[in-house]
């Protein structure tokens, strides 16, 4: 019987198929980082090749989305972990961001005469509901107070010498004793 390895190597033989003695190479993985800071790693940032993003423990598939790299060009990913496309950022994503800029810029811009009307009617509406809960609050405690000064009503307790009177309940004393009656009557020593 020949060892499982050699006769790998003679099927392989037969087969026409060199075996390597040496491990094959890792392919080296390029790394990029995302404008947040996220690390990203693929074989090759081109089209169709598989993205993921590196953790400390393993490597997670990048989900669908435009991603901007931090050289300035944009990641796009339409199927997850596979690379669509890398782009250029355009002229209009730069103007996209700067309105979404503008517009929070115009969200803190200063409040209306209605709109600090509307705020202090909302904040006389907590005071009142705070008010409103503290006195809740003293209420409960008056209550608990008064409760707790109240004396404990007595306990009760059995009293097993205490006059009780009880019914006797007998059926069936004038009807005529049957054989069983009598000899019950014996075995208990009840004379009648």
């Amino acid at each position: 019987m020949k060892n499982p390895l050699e006769m790998l190597k003679e099927i392989k033989s037969v087969l026409g198929i060199e075996l390597s003695e040496t491990p094959t190479e890792e392919t080296k993985l390029a790394q990029m980082t995302l404008e947040n800071g996220t690390i990203i790693e693929a074989e090759e940032f081109a089209p169709e090749f598989e993205v993921f993003i590196v953790t400390e423990e393993d490597k997670i598939a990048l989900p669908v989305g435009e991603y901007a790299l931090e050289d300035g060009m944009i990641l796009v990913v339409e199927t997850e972990g596979i690379i669509k496309e890398i782009k250029e950022a355009t002229s209009e994503e730069v103007e996209e961001e700067e309105v979404e800029v503008e517009a929070a810029e115009e969200e803190m811009s200063y409040a209306t005469k209605e709109e600090l009307a509307e705020v202090k009617s909302m904040i006389e509406e907590i005071k009142a509901m705070i008010k409103d809960k503290e006195e809740m609050a003293a209420v409960e405690e008056q209550v608990k107070e008064e409760l707790s000064s109240q004396p404990a009503a007595a306990p009760l307790k059995h009293n097993p010498e205490g006059n009780v009177q009880t019914k006797k309940v007998t059926f069936g004393q004038n009807r005529p004793q049957s054989i069983q009656d009598r000899v019950f009557a014996r075995i208990a020593n009840i004379q009648k």
